[in-house]
């Protein structure tokens, strides 16, 4: 048996500059980190000899078939021909979190599944490339609506400035930060659930057909991560980066009306009342977490305000994706 994990990943700065209808024109980078929630594929021998149906893939639904064309779901289906597996294989999809929650799950699934899958096959891809992989799988075969950047955290790790050059030309910075200067940035982080899953692929759409519109305010975006990148790496308060996380969301609201809603405002500004420097929804809108800068003596006063929400703990810094158990 195979078990690969993979981690989902938090985007401070940069975002939606990771697509390549627009770094591609205008260059991309992203400031942002895995996480250590992770996305976990197990795959093992199945004796096709025994069962009337040799392929079995199980996700929140269980699928038994007898060629991998009869899989309904597209990413185990295409995955599994791009690593030539045929029959005889069983696979099992499980997580930390729930999918459609602006963390890039389902990229990092997609990575997960293509190491495990390669590492059944003999084959280790490493870092980058995965992320490569992945790129191509979801853009080119799946046809989905996703950046460049969930792969690439997903497959690497770490807390990275990411550079977005192509689909295949990739620079990842990892970011020369002290524990202690990691430390600190960590303890100004907090994390509430909006109580909404949504999938991206709508709104994701509405904000790349609305590119070209959106250009100069997507440049402004992506200027701000040089500056995040100074203050993290220079001697500045880090307190000016959740400043800067504040301006950048408000860029992004104004990039499709879809992204933001009364509820997600409502816990941004009470955040915000209650000590909250600054903060943005992560994903792609209308849903998911929402990420709040908060100086360390002022959390438990946004704590109390907002209490009707789930608070997620994590740490940044994350392990990239890795083959955990061969057996």
């Amino acid at each position: 048996m195979i078990i690969a994990r993979a981690p989902v990943r938090v985007s401070f700065l940069g975002g939606a500059t990771d697509y390549p209808e627009f770094f591609l024109k205008h260059g991309g980078a992203v400031i942002g980190t895995a996480i250590d929630k992770f996305a976990y594929i197990a795959v093992s021998k199945r004796i096709g000899q025994l069962f009337e149906y040799p392929i079995r893939v199980s996700y929140s639904k269980v699928e038994q078939v007898k060629s991998v064309d009869e899989i309904t779901h597209g990413p185990f289906r295409e995955c599994l021909k791009r690593c030539e597996i045929t029959e005889d294989v069983e696979i099992n999809y499980f997580a930390n979190l729930p999918a459609f929650t602006g963390l890039g799950s389902s990229s990092t699934f997609v990575v997960a599944l293509l190491q495990a899958l390669h590492a059944y096959r003999g084959r280790f891809i490493h870092g980058i490339d995965l992320a490569y992989d992945a790129i191509a799988m979801e853009r080119n075969v799946l046809n989905e609506n996703v950046g460049c950047q969930d792969q690439t955290f997903a497959a690497v790790g770490g807390f990275n400035l990411i550079e977005f050059r192509s689909e295949r030309d990739i620079v990842v910075n990892r970011l020369p930060l002290s524990p202690a200067r990691i430390n600190e940035f960590q303890e100004h982080l907090m994390i509430f659930f909006t109580g909404v899953k949504r999938r991206a692929d709508n709104i994701v759409k509405k904000q790349i057909d609305r590119m070209d519109d959106n250009k100069e305010r997507l440049k402004k975006m992506l200027s701000l991560v040089d500056k995040g990148y100074n203050i993290l790496t220079g001697n500045e308060p880090i307190e000016e980066f959740g400043q800067l996380l504040h301006l950048s969301w408000l860029e992004k609201k104004r990039l499709e009306d879809s992204i933001s809603n009364s509820d997600i405002d409502f816990i941004y500004e009470t955040g915000r009342e209650a000590g909250a420097i600054g903060g943005k929804l992560l994903g792609a809108g209308a849903g998911g977490f929402v990420l709040l800068f908060v100086p360390p003596e002022k959390k438990e006063a946004v704590r109390e305000r907002l209490k009707g929400y789930y608070e997620l703990s994590f740490r940044i810094n994350a392990p990239g994706c890795q083959i955990i158990s061969n057996i």
